[in-house]
Protein backbone atom coordinates (compact mmCIF):
# COMPACT_ATOMS: atom_id res chain seq x y z
CA UNK A 1 0.00 0.00 0.00
CA UNK A 2 2.82 2.39 0.85
CA UNK A 3 4.49 1.84 -2.53
CA UNK A 4 1.21 2.47 -4.33
CA UNK A 5 0.74 5.67 -2.33
CA UNK A 6 4.28 6.76 -3.21
CA UNK A 7 3.68 6.18 -6.92
CA UNK A 8 0.31 7.96 -6.80
CA UNK A 9 1.90 10.91 -5.04
CA UNK A 10 4.70 11.19 -7.60
CA UNK A 11 2.35 10.66 -10.54
CA UNK A 12 -0.04 13.36 -9.35
CA UNK A 13 2.70 15.95 -8.81
CA UNK A 14 4.34 15.13 -12.15
CA UNK A 15 1.06 15.29 -14.07
CA UNK A 16 -0.01 18.59 -12.50
CA UNK A 17 3.37 20.20 -13.14
CA UNK A 18 3.57 19.01 -16.75
CA UNK A 19 -0.06 19.81 -17.60
CA UNK A 20 0.13 23.29 -16.06
CA UNK A 21 3.31 24.03 -18.04
CA UNK A 22 1.67 22.96 -21.30
CA UNK A 23 -1.49 24.98 -20.62
CA UNK A 24 0.50 28.12 -19.78
CA UNK A 25 2.62 27.73 -22.92
CA UNK A 26 -0.42 27.27 -25.18
CA UNK A 27 -2.24 30.18 -23.55
CA UNK A 28 0.69 32.58 -23.95
CA UNK A 29 1.34 31.44 -27.53
CA UNK A 30 -2.35 31.96 -28.33
CA UNK A 31 -2.29 35.44 -26.83
CA UNK A 32 0.62 36.60 -28.97
CA UNK A 33 -0.26 34.78 -32.17
CA UNK A 34 -3.81 36.13 -32.06
CA UNK A 35 -2.34 39.61 -32.45
CA UNK A 36 -0.50 38.69 -35.66
CA UNK A 37 -2.38 39.52 -38.85
CA UNK A 38 -2.46 36.11 -40.51
CA UNK A 39 -5.39 35.75 -42.93
CA UNK A 40 -7.79 33.04 -41.77
CA UNK A 41 -5.62 31.96 -38.85
CA UNK A 42 -6.11 35.13 -36.81
CA UNK A 43 -9.89 34.89 -36.97
CA UNK A 44 -9.71 31.26 -35.86
CA UNK A 45 -7.39 32.10 -32.96
CA UNK A 46 -9.61 34.97 -31.83
CA UNK A 47 -12.56 32.58 -31.75
CA UNK A 48 -10.77 30.40 -29.18
CA UNK A 49 -11.42 31.18 -25.53
CA UNK A 50 -8.50 30.69 -23.15
CA UNK A 51 -9.81 32.85 -20.34
CA UNK A 52 -10.02 29.74 -18.14
CA UNK A 53 -6.32 28.88 -18.49
CA UNK A 54 -5.02 31.14 -15.73
CA UNK A 55 -7.59 29.98 -13.20
CA UNK A 56 -6.99 26.31 -14.02
CA UNK A 57 -3.22 26.70 -13.69
CA UNK A 58 -3.59 28.40 -10.31
CA UNK A 59 -5.75 25.50 -9.10
CA UNK A 60 -3.26 22.97 -10.45
CA UNK A 61 -0.31 24.70 -8.79
CA UNK A 62 -2.15 24.78 -5.45
CA UNK A 63 -2.76 21.03 -5.64
CA UNK A 64 0.80 20.45 -6.78
CA UNK A 65 2.18 22.48 -3.87
CA UNK A 66 0.13 20.62 -1.25
CA UNK A 67 1.02 17.15 -2.49
CA UNK A 68 4.56 18.24 -3.34
CA UNK A 69 5.01 19.29 0.29
CA UNK A 70 4.06 15.78 1.41
CA UNK A 71 6.51 14.35 -1.11
CA UNK A 72 9.18 16.66 0.32
CA UNK A 73 8.66 15.32 3.83
CA UNK A 74 9.00 11.75 2.61
CA UNK A 75 12.19 12.39 0.61
CA UNK A 76 13.81 14.96 2.90
CA UNK A 77 14.07 17.80 0.38
CA UNK A 78 12.61 20.48 2.65
CA UNK A 79 15.11 23.09 3.78
CA UNK A 80 15.86 22.93 7.48
CA UNK A 81 18.18 24.92 9.77
CA UNK A 82 19.80 22.21 11.88
CA UNK A 83 23.07 23.85 12.90
CA UNK A 84 22.21 23.90 16.60
CA UNK A 85 20.53 20.49 16.53
CA UNK A 86 23.62 18.84 15.05
CA UNK A 87 25.83 20.33 17.78
CA UNK A 88 23.89 18.48 20.48
CA UNK A 89 24.82 15.04 21.71
CA UNK A 90 23.04 12.08 20.13
CA UNK A 91 20.45 11.71 22.88
CA UNK A 92 19.25 15.33 22.87
CA UNK A 93 19.50 15.53 19.09
CA UNK A 94 17.19 12.54 18.68
CA UNK A 95 14.66 14.01 21.13
CA UNK A 96 14.56 17.36 19.33
CA UNK A 97 14.19 15.68 15.94
CA UNK A 98 11.28 13.54 17.15
CA UNK A 99 9.70 16.62 18.74
CA UNK A 100 10.01 18.54 15.46
CA UNK A 101 8.49 15.72 13.43
CA UNK A 102 5.60 15.28 15.85
CA UNK A 103 5.03 19.05 15.89
CA UNK A 104 4.86 19.00 12.09
CA UNK A 105 2.37 16.14 12.23
CA UNK A 106 0.25 18.01 14.78
CA UNK A 107 0.24 21.22 12.75
CA UNK A 108 -0.64 19.54 9.46
CA UNK A 109 -3.25 17.41 11.24
CA UNK A 110 -4.95 20.55 12.59
CA UNK A 111 -4.84 22.17 9.14
CA UNK A 112 -6.34 19.03 7.59
CA UNK A 113 -9.14 18.94 10.17
CA UNK A 114 -10.03 22.61 9.78
CA UNK A 115 -9.74 22.32 6.01
CA UNK A 116 -12.07 19.32 5.93
CA UNK A 117 -14.65 21.23 7.99
CA UNK A 118 -14.38 24.21 5.65
CA UNK A 119 -14.78 22.05 2.54
CA UNK A 120 -17.76 20.24 4.07
CA UNK A 121 -19.54 23.50 4.82
CA UNK A 122 -18.54 25.07 1.49
CA UNK A 123 -20.59 22.73 -0.69
CA UNK A 124 -19.29 19.21 -0.16
CA UNK A 125 -22.17 18.52 2.24
CA UNK A 126 -24.73 19.44 -0.41
CA UNK A 127 -22.92 17.59 -3.24
CA UNK A 128 -22.57 14.33 -1.30
CA UNK A 129 -26.19 14.40 -0.18
CA UNK A 130 -27.33 14.96 -3.76
CA UNK A 131 -25.06 12.17 -5.00
CA UNK A 132 -26.54 9.73 -2.48
CA UNK A 133 -30.09 10.82 -3.27
CA UNK A 134 -30.63 12.35 0.16
CA UNK A 135 -32.50 15.55 0.88
CA UNK A 136 -29.94 18.29 1.59
CA UNK A 137 -32.61 20.45 3.19
CA UNK A 138 -31.39 24.00 3.81
CA UNK A 139 -27.75 23.11 3.17
CA UNK A 140 -26.31 25.66 0.69
CA UNK A 141 -25.03 24.43 -2.66
CA UNK A 142 -21.85 26.45 -2.31
CA UNK A 143 -20.11 28.92 -4.63
CA UNK A 144 -18.34 28.19 -7.91
CA UNK A 145 -15.13 29.49 -9.47
CA UNK A 146 -15.44 32.57 -11.74
CA UNK A 147 -14.16 31.18 -15.06
CA UNK A 148 -14.46 27.40 -14.93
CA UNK A 149 -17.57 27.51 -12.75
CA UNK A 150 -16.35 24.52 -10.76
CA UNK A 151 -17.63 24.03 -7.20
CA UNK A 152 -15.08 25.68 -4.95
CA UNK A 153 -15.20 22.79 -2.48
CA UNK A 154 -13.47 20.63 -5.10
CA UNK A 155 -10.68 23.20 -5.43
CA UNK A 156 -10.31 23.63 -1.67
CA UNK A 157 -10.19 19.86 -1.16
CA UNK A 158 -6.45 20.14 -1.79
CA UNK A 159 -6.10 21.51 1.75
CA UNK A 160 -7.50 18.56 3.75
CA UNK A 161 -6.20 15.93 1.34
CA UNK A 162 -2.69 17.34 0.98
CA UNK A 163 -2.37 18.21 4.67
CA UNK A 164 -3.58 14.74 5.70
CA UNK A 165 -0.97 13.12 3.50
CA UNK A 166 1.68 15.46 4.86
CA UNK A 167 0.65 14.56 8.43
CA UNK A 168 0.96 10.87 7.56
CA UNK A 169 4.43 11.46 6.09
CA UNK A 170 5.59 13.25 9.26
CA UNK A 171 4.42 10.32 11.37
CA UNK A 172 5.99 7.87 8.94
CA UNK A 173 9.36 9.62 9.11
CA UNK A 174 9.14 9.90 12.91
CA UNK A 175 8.50 6.16 13.31
CA UNK A 176 11.34 5.32 10.91
CA UNK A 177 13.71 7.66 12.79
CA UNK A 178 12.82 6.10 16.16
CA UNK A 179 13.48 2.63 14.75
CA UNK A 180 16.63 3.31 12.73
CA UNK A 181 17.94 6.72 13.78
CA UNK A 182 18.03 7.79 10.13
CA UNK A 183 16.24 10.68 8.43
CA UNK A 184 15.39 10.78 4.72
CA UNK A 185 18.14 12.58 2.85
CA UNK A 186 18.04 13.98 -0.65
CA UNK A 187 21.23 14.31 -2.67
CA UNK A 188 20.76 17.56 -4.61
CA UNK A 189 23.58 16.59 -6.94
CA UNK A 190 21.84 13.38 -8.02
CA UNK A 191 19.57 13.29 -11.06
CA UNK A 192 16.99 10.53 -11.17
CA UNK A 193 17.54 8.22 -14.12
CA UNK A 194 21.26 8.98 -14.36
CA UNK A 195 23.67 6.63 -12.67
CA UNK A 196 27.03 7.86 -11.47
CA UNK A 197 29.82 6.56 -13.68
CA UNK A 198 32.08 4.18 -11.82
CA UNK A 199 35.73 4.03 -12.86
CA UNK A 200 37.24 0.59 -13.37
CA UNK A 201 39.06 -0.73 -10.33
CA UNK A 202 42.42 -0.95 -12.08
CA UNK A 203 42.45 2.69 -13.20
CA UNK A 204 44.93 4.91 -11.38
CA UNK A 205 43.51 8.44 -11.51
CA UNK A 206 46.84 9.78 -10.22
CA UNK A 207 48.63 8.29 -13.19
CA UNK A 208 46.59 9.93 -15.95
CA UNK A 209 48.87 12.21 -17.96
CA UNK A 210 46.54 15.20 -18.35
CA UNK A 211 45.47 18.34 -16.54
CA UNK A 212 41.95 17.11 -15.77
CA UNK A 213 42.77 14.76 -12.90
CA UNK A 214 44.55 15.07 -9.58
CA UNK A 215 48.27 14.31 -9.36
CA UNK A 216 50.57 13.27 -6.59
CA UNK A 217 54.26 13.97 -6.15
CA UNK A 218 55.24 11.00 -8.32
CA UNK A 219 53.44 12.23 -11.43
CA UNK A 220 54.06 15.50 -13.21
CA UNK A 221 51.23 17.39 -14.91
CA UNK A 222 51.08 17.31 -18.71
CA UNK A 223 53.73 19.60 -20.16
CA UNK A 224 56.31 19.32 -17.40
CA UNK A 225 57.79 16.16 -18.88
CA UNK A 226 58.60 17.88 -22.16
CA UNK A 227 62.02 19.22 -22.82
CA UNK A 228 62.99 22.88 -23.43
CA UNK A 229 61.85 24.31 -26.74
CA UNK A 230 58.92 21.89 -27.15
CA UNK A 231 56.29 23.83 -25.30
CA UNK A 232 57.46 22.60 -21.90
CA UNK A 233 58.43 24.70 -18.94
CA UNK A 234 61.91 26.15 -18.93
Amino acid sequence: INKALNHLEELLVTFLMGAATVIIFVSVAHRYLAGVDIPGVQDWLLSLNFSWAQELCIIMFVWMAKFGAAYGVRTGIHVGVDVLINRLNDSYRAKFIVFGLLAGALFTGVVATLGAHFVWENGAHYAIFKLLGLDPGDVPEGPTTPDLEWPTWIVYSAIPLGSSLMCFRFLQVAVAFIRTGELPHHDHGHVDGLEAEQLPVDVDVYGMDDNLHMHDLKHKPLGESRGPGKGGRQ
